[in-house]
């Protein structure tokens, strides 16, 4: 009876982590899937990993896998390990939604040095293509990993063919901006070209300034929204290490209620909290309207 409560809570848990990741099976149509899918992998690769969402979603959930074993085999209690186990198998996401930011903020954080360095080799003598593709050997490290595949594109494509691509790659609205601006500077040219990047910079710099600060402010309370979180129920599982009242307490039924409404109050908390220190999503006006979702 215990190996069979022990199994339906790890089904729980990684059924869990997969509602929490947006990913449980839907009843739609192959058409109306793809898109989709396609917006996760996108997810995935601008977080620099090469899987596909099915791959992620099983590491996942085989994390979970593995914590609801290990926290039951420390604890002895299967509704204390659901939880923390749930948090495993959360962990891949939050992680690599992390590094996900990262890579786009140093993107966005680099287009000022990156539209310097056009401006001088345009100014130079050099096309704008051929000025882009001496970014992408001597220009800030994250724009030289965000267009490496950039000559390749120009010269099977042409320019605003590849610009393009590499616009949807990124997916970021700053980013939008800077390409756009480069797509309409590659189909007009002129001598005016120089100075509108420098326009162009000097807009990018203000608005990485703006986007900085907000961070910062909200930063502390989302780290602190997390910890009250998490911590409680690490609590829960070192009192119940060893034999003793608090294990046999939460082995009852009563203790099962108190983990279960702690978890739905717990999960409300943090859903609310989430909500209340999310950070506006700014619109991409020149790129794809859809939002990228995460896997």
């Amino acid at each position: 009876m215990r190996l069979l409560a022990a199994s339906a809570s790890a089904l729980f848990a990684a059924l869990l982590v997969g509602a929490l990741l947006g990913v449980l099976p839907r009843g739609r149509a192959p058409a109306q899937r793809e898109p989709q899918v396609g917006r996760r992998q996108q997810w995935l690769t601008q977080a620099g990993l090469e899987v596909t969402p099915r791959q992620f979603l099983l590491g996942s959930v085989g994390a979970g896998a593995i914590g609801f074993a290990l926290f039951f085999v420390v604890t002895g209690v299967w509704s204390v390990s659901i939880v923390p186990s749930v948090l495993v198998g959360l962990f891949p996401r939050l992680y690599f939604g992390r590094v996900r930011e990262k890579r786009l903020s140093e993107v966005a954080r680099a287009w000022p040095d990156g539209l310097r360095d056009l401006v001088a080799s345009i100014s130079s003598g050099s096309s704008l293509s051929r000025a882009i593709e001496e970014m992408t050997q001597t220009g800030p490290e994250p724009l030289r990993r965000a267009f490496g595949r950039y000559p390749h594109l120009s010269r099977s494509l042409g320019t605003v063919p590849a610009l393009e691509v590499i616009r949807e790659e990124l997916a970021d609205p700053t980013s939008d901006r800077v390409i756009e601006v480069l797509i309409v500077a590659s189909e007009r040219g002129g001598g005016i070209v120089p100075e509108i990047l420098r326009d162009v910079a000097a807009a990018t710099t203000r608005d990485i300034w703006t986007l900085e600060e907000i961070h910062t402010q909200t930063l502390e309370q989302k780290i602190n929204a997390r910890a009250v979180f998490a911590l409680p129920w690490l609590v829960l599982v070192v009192i119940t290490l060893q034999d003793g009242a608090f294990r046999a307490f939460y082995r009852s039924a009563a203790g099962t209620t108190v983990v279960v409404v702690g978890a739905l109050m717990s999960g409300f908390g943090i859903w609310l909290a989430s909500r209340m220190a999310r950070e506006p999503d700014e619109p991409r006006v020149f790129g794809g309207s859809e939002r990228v979702t995460s896997p």
